[in-house]
């Protein structure tokens, strides 16, 4: 490990309260994090060289145990979404945790979050374990130059260490901890990297919006007229899926703001789940989980250290981070045009939405701040039936704000743009989940193609009742009967019984947002 011993690398490390590492690595590269991560037994080498870890008892993120300190920087919190933490108890988790880290060998990674120069995060993190180190260098963007800037943001990553409810104030032995007011981060007692990537963001959905700016959890690529592309949509939706495609250049599969100048990536890498991971299916994301660097969470290897993607026996949330230079048609700045398209997508398990629907402008706005899609039986215990998740902004666990704060900022551009929307279900069709098939992946990207092209708003449409859509009346090689989902239903009956329950999840959702009703009719204004 170089270790390094400069008196301006230990002040760096000072400025935050970390006084007596026992070894600092400053910005080493992927050669050396992998070696490092090898060498102390942090991982395992898969075939073709990406780095196979294991996160232990936490495989996914735990949204309970996020804070946020209420001080004056956290004035505008949306308080009813995010927990709050007094700055005493910051403090102390601060001390106690670095105290934690006394005579530890640390690794400390300068990088960039933002692609725009004028909306970017210098961010430093500090980790404990080398693999962690190398995710955030392939997941943010390494600087073009070692100089070592001040930082915008810090973020303290130790697993390690574990939160005590009784003299934290934290829920359990967990514990991400933001403090805006000084851009600081605090990461304890979870070894999964997801926490450091989304705490970043998280400050971005706080900062932007000042700035006029929309930070989305969303994925966008371009197409060969220079076309952008944004495509909404939580987990399991295809959102990575169907963003990474040979006929089109990959902007970024995850987090990005849109300017009035345009669209700009967060993030210099992909996070893709990898459960099913195949080389049919997603080829780009399986040649990227086979480079040199990639780091795979929680994916097992068999005897001859092949990873084995179709194995969920550690998580169903399996995991590759990879640096966007493993995507061939990735565009070398993160940047890109106003977005002429938007694809909103929802896995609906009910089986009731069509394959793809054009939005006004007020249904763009409803699907936005409602953020739809289902859960299907089996994935989550206790789950016997299609449940309907409802994620604000498709991101509601790293809004700081209120909804309506985005929502403005998302009606003001699609109509300023005239943006086209489009609502596309990767789900089911012909019945619920159980019953029914899921929209093959083929048919789905030849719908989202046609959109993209403009193909789509040259057919025929017809407004469908049980949500007011509006449907292709034909679109080539599609057959009609996956068009329209009430005949994919043999019984049409238990179609509208299933329309009319969704209809009714919708309505529920919107309640929430009651004592905001001004933000839920923007499009009115």
């Amino acid at each position: 490990m170089n270790c390094h011993k400069e008196p301006a690398i230990r002040a760096e490390l000072a400025k935050i309260g970390l006084r007596w590492a026992k070894c600092i690595s400053w910005n080493a590269d992927v050669a050396e994090l992998f070696q490092q991560a090898v060498e102390r037994g942090e991982a395992r080498v898969s075939n073709g060289g990406g780095l196979a870890v294991m996160t232990g008892a936490h495989t996914g993120r735990s949204p309970k145990d996020k804070f946020i300190v209420r001080n004056g920087a956290a004035r505008d919190v949306w308080w009813e979404n995010n927990a709050a933490l007094a700055q005493s108890q910051f403090d102390l988790i601060k001390a106690d945790m670095l105290a934690h880290a006394r005579l530890k060998s640390l690794f400390v990674q300068d990088l960039w979050a933002g692609a725009d120069v004028s909306h970017r995060l210098n961010t430093r993190i500090v980790t404990e374990f080398a693999w962690q180190a190398l995710f955030i260098r392939n997941l943010l963007i390494v600087p073009e130059s070692d100089e070592t800037r001040e930082p915008d943001l810090t973020i303290i990553c130790l697993p390690t260490f574990k939160a005590d409810p009784q003299r934290h104030g934290t829920r359990s032995d967990v514990v991400v901890a933001l403090d805006l007011e000084q851009r600081l981060v605090l990461i304890g007692g979870t070894h999964y990297a997801g926490e450091i990537k989304k705490s970043v963001f998280t400050v971005m959905n706080h900062i932007l919006p000042e700035r006029g700016v929309l930070p989305m959890h969303c994925s966008a690529n371009i197409g060969e007229t220079g076309d952008t592309a944004v495509f909404f949509g939580l987990s399991g939706t295809g959102k990575t899926t169907l963003s990474t495609d040979a006929e089109r250049a990959l902007i970024g599969d995850d987090e990005h703001g849109w300017s009035e100048r345009g669209v700009f990536n967060i993030e210099g890498g992909c996070y893709a789940k990898a459960i099913n991971l195949s080389a049919d299916a997603e080829p780009q994301i399986h040649a990227a989980a086979h480079r040199f660097g990639s780091v795979l969470e929680n994916v097992t290897l068999d005897e001859e250290h092949n990873p084995q993607f179709a194995d969920s026996s550690v998580t169903e949330n399996t995991r590759v981070a990879y640096g966007l230079d493993a995507i061939a048609n990735a565009t070398p700045d993160g940047l890109g045009k106003v977005p002429t398209t938007i694809i909103m997508l929802t896995a609906d398990a009910f089986g009731v939405l069509p394959p793809i629907a054009k939005l006004s402008p007020e249904q763009a706005m409803e699907h936005f701040m409602a953020g739809y899609t289902a859960k299907v039986a089996g994935t989550e215990r206790g789950i016997k039936e299609p449940t309907a998740t409802f994620s604000a902004c498709f991101g509601a666990p790293f809004l700081t704000r209120h909804p309506a704060a985005y929502g403005r900022l998302f009606e003001k551009l699609i109509r300023e743009h005239k943006v086209d929307c489009y609502l596309v279900n990767t789900g089911w069709t012909g019945g619920a989940y159980g019953t029914g098939k899921r929209f093959p992946i083929h048919i789905t990207r030849q719908l989202v193609r046609a959109a993209l092209s403009g193909d789509l708003a040259a057919q025929p449409m017809r407004v469908e009742t049980s949500f007011g859509l509006s449907i292709p009346q034909q679109v080539d090689g599609i057959p009609p009967s996956m068009l329209d989902p009430v005949q994919g239903w043999q019984d049409k009956a238990a179609y509208a019984a299933a329309a009319a329950k969704l209809r009714d999840l919708f309505a529920e959702n919107q309640m929430k947002f009651a004592s905001h009703s001004d933000a839920m009719k923007i499009a009115a204004e």
